[in-house]
Order: C-alpha cells, then sequence, then structure tokens
C-alpha cells in the first residue's frame, strides 16, 4: 500500500467518523439534552423567585429542582427523562470533543477540550439526576456538597491555592459567559435563517439577561470560594443556594434576588430555543 493510499485511508475514516458524530442520534441527545438543561435552569429560577418573596422553605438548586419536578403528575417519568437528556448532552459533547464541534473553527484544540470537560461535567451531572430517578438518597444539598468539597481540597498539598485557583476560574467563567452573552456569541451557533424576526428578538431577550443572570451567579460563587481560601475556612464557600440567596442581602434587597432569578428562569426558556434552533 502506497503513501497516497494511506492518506486516502485516513481521509475516509475522518470523514465517516465525523459523519457519526454528525448522525440524526446524537443531533437527537444533543436537542434533549438542551431542553433537559432548560427544565433545570428554569425550575431552579422559579425556587429562587419563591425565596425572593418570602418562601424559604425549598432549596433552590438542582436538588430542590427535581424534588419539585418529582412532585409533578409523572413526576418519576419526567426526573428519567431530564436524567437521559443529559446523558444525552454528555454524549453530544463527548462527540465534539472526539471529532469537532459545529463551526469553521469546531476543529480546534481549544474547542475540543472545552467540549472534553463540558462532557465530563454533563455526565456528573446526569448520574446525579439518574441516582434521584432510581430512588438513590443525594448527598445533601449544593451548600453543603460545595463546603465538603471545599474541605477535601484544602487538605491536599497547596490545597488552599487549588481553592483560590478553582475559585478565580468559576468566577472567569461568570464573567465570560456574562460577556459572550451581552455580545450575542451564540448567534454562531444559531440557525438564525430559520428563525422570523420576532423570534430573533425574543430569543435574545432570553439569551442576553439569562446569560448575564447566569454568568453573575458563577462569579459570586466563585468569589466565596476565593473567601473560603483566604480566610482558610470552607463554610465560606457556598453553592447554588446559598449563593443565590447572598442576592437578597445585598442593599437592593429581595429585588435584586428577584431579578437573577427570572434571569435564570429566562435562561432555561432560552436553553428550550436552543433545541430548537440550534446548529449541532
Amino acid at each position: 500500500m502506497n503513501a497516497a493510499s494511506v492518506i486516502r485511508g485516513r481521509r475516509t475514516a475522518r470523514r465517516t467518523a465525523r459523519q457519526a458524530a454528525n448522525s440524526s442520534a446524537v443531533e437527537a441527545a444533543a436537542r434533549w439534552g438542551l431542553a433537559a438543561r432548560g427544565v433545570i435552569y428554569f425550575l431552579v429560577g422559579l425556587l429562587a423567585l419563591r425565596i425572593a418573596f418570602g418562601d424559604s422553605g425549598e432549596q433552590a438548586d438542582r436538588g430542590g429542582a427535581l424534588e419539585e419536578l418529582a412532585a409533578q403528575p409523572f413526576g418519576a417519568f419526567l426526573v428519567w427523562a431530564v436524567g437521559i437528556g443529559l446523558a444525552g448532552m454528555a454524549l453530544w459533547r463527548l462527540s465534539e470533543a472526539a471529532f469537532g464541534a459545529a463551526g469553521p473553527d469546531g476543529h480546534k484544540p481549544s474547542k475540543r477540550l472545552l467540549s472534553a470537560a463540558r462532557a465530563v461535567f454533563y455526565a456528573f451531572v446526569a448520574y446525579s439526576v439518574l441516582s434521584f430517578a432510581a430512588g438513590e438518597k443525594g448527598s445533601g444539598s449544593s451548600d453543603q456538597q460545595s463546603r465538603d468539597i471545599t474541605s477535601r481540597a484544602m487538605e491536599l498539598p497547596a490545597g488552599q491555592w487549588l481553592v483560590a485557583l478553582g475559585g478565580l476560574a468559576v468566577a472567569g467563567a461568570g464573567l465570560w459567559i456574562a460577556i459572550r452573552a451581552i455580545l450575542r456569541k451564540y448567534h454562531k451557533h444559531l440557525k438564525l435563517s430559520a428563525m422570523s424576526r420576532r423570534t430573533k428578538k425574543a430569543v435574545d431577550v432570553l439569551g442576553v439577561s439569562g446569560g448575564i443572570a447566569r454568568g453573575a451567579v458563577f462569579a459570586v460563587a466563585g468569589a466565596f470560594a476565593v473567601q473560603a481560601a483566604t480566610q482558610y475556612d470552607p463554610d465560606e464557600a457556598k453553592g447554588l443556594d446559598d449563593t443565590l440567596r447572598t442576592f437578597s442581602e445585598t442593599p437592593a434587597g429581595p429585588w435584586l434576588l428577584a431579578a437573577i432569578a427570572a434571569g435564570l428562569a429566562l435562561f432555561g426558556v432560552f436553553s428550550f430555543a436552543m433545541a430548537r434552533w440550534r446548529k449541532v
């Protein structure tokens, strides 16, 4: 076999692999996963709105969202559907890491590495949701989980620095998320030609407001992790629920929490729009 045949064979293999990554099954997994993400964010936003208006008995985090979903008619089926959807999201991101994402720059190493990180994250989230669906008790609220993880990290060599760097990374990701939303960077991932002008405007309202709220939550959570590191106190680290409640302790009072909560709910709806119009 000569060199030209080897090169052609490799190109054919790459093309076949890419076609597999773009298959209808992977596309369905991606859209189902985006919708499942939307359900979680929408419910967390609603729970946070309840807290803003005086109902502090529920956790505004993934666990609280799953409890709320399970309490609905056909709740068990819905929780399973969300868990399977998030597993599909992990599969989609894994295919992007392996074969490249849609778009002209989807094959860049940085893009593929980011997709790999997202695949790991969504695999973890899917596992936790499916475990909940199977009846396993969770490991506590997001707040307790955050404190436990921070405490264990601080016990490692240079653990205080690791927690600080992790907090800075999360805070930076929050700013990145918000800025990209403001700049409407999500446009390049949407099938804009298939959307009416009114739909585009509605999606922009959802994407910008939702992205800013989501980014703000990440940024504040990261700042608390940095604070925990500088004070060497794991109790200063906050999960999603405690982070959201902190917004009500600002001079703006519960109205800032209500605005952030509404933004998270809108990001949930934006995820539904992405499930419909995203390029996969």
